[in-house]
């Protein structure tokens, strides 16, 4: 007689738990068929070698799923990465960052709101383009390296002499961290994902692709309409208006 207990009941949620945070994070990296179809073949598997107790498929899918825990490794490194990133990030293990380190800090001040909301502004009248991307828990250390560093106060001049459009600076992205400009002529990954309208171009790709591996805020201002629209947590959030733009960046950099 099969026993079933409040445990199997904790347990069958927590794997429903684990299963629908790994599609999310698939999803966001469009790995959602992928993911799929993984599912499809443990199922299949589940059902041959363990219900019907077929020898032969049994055996062989017995084999693919035990090199396929390798493969899927290799498969997945940056959305495993992610994964752990991710968790790293959540307010349950913000005291043990803060026992290491108790000196970093991960929040925005609300005076440097003001600056960035101002330039962004100022910026979407010239219709200059611009990204910027403000460093929250998870550290930027690679893709600050990958431009020029420059470590200066937040400056609403600052910010739009850099995105000129004759500077030799304005093509790559701006970095915030620590309340400071840390570098400027950035590199970032640019997102694939399937999803983003034809309409938005190579800055809205680049700052969707930069939420999805970290849990930073990305504010892209298009050089074609001069709309202001944020990238974070692998989404969108298009045509801000000044309010709430310092609105967005007042309840998640500040938090």
């Amino acid at each position: 007689m099969i026993t079933f207990g409040i445990k199997d009941i904790i347990d069958i949620v927590l794997v429903a738990l684990l299963l629908y945070y790994i599609y999310r994070l698939m999803k966001e990296s469009s790995s959602a068929n992928i993911f799929a179809g993984i599912l499809v073949l443990i199922v299949v598997w589940i059902f041959v070698s363990h219900i019907f107790e077929m020898r032969l498929l049994g055996g062989l899918l017995d084999r693919v799923v035990n090199m396929g825990a390798i493969a899927l490794i290799i498969l997945f490194q940056e959305e495993i990465r992610h994964f752990f990133s991710s968790i790293g990030t959540r307010r349950s293990t913000h005291f043990l960052r803060r026992l290491f380190n108790r000196n970093k800090v991960v929040t925005g001040h609300r005076e440097d709101i003001r600056p960035i909301v101002m330039a962004c502004m100022s910026m979407g009248k010239q219709r200059a383009g611009a990204l910027l991307v403000i460093e929250r828990r998870v550290g930027q250390s690679e893709i600050i390296n990958s431009g020029d560093i420059i470590n200066a106060n937040i400056n609403q001049r600052l910010i739009e002499n850099i995105f000129f459009k004759n500077s030799p600076l304005h093509d790559g992205a701006l970095i915030i961290s620590h309340q400071r400009i840390k570098a400027a002529g950035c590199i970032l990954p640019v997102s694939h994902d399937t999803d983003i309208p034809k309409s938005l171009g190579l800055r809205h790709r680049a700052a969707l692709g930069i939420s999805q591996k970290s849990d930073c805020i990305a504010i892209i201002v298009s050089e074609e309409t001069g709309g202001i629209s944020i990238a974070e947590g692998g989404q969108f959030y298009l045509r801000l208006s000044a309010e709430e733009l310092e609105r967005h960046l007042t309840a998640r950099w500040t938090e």
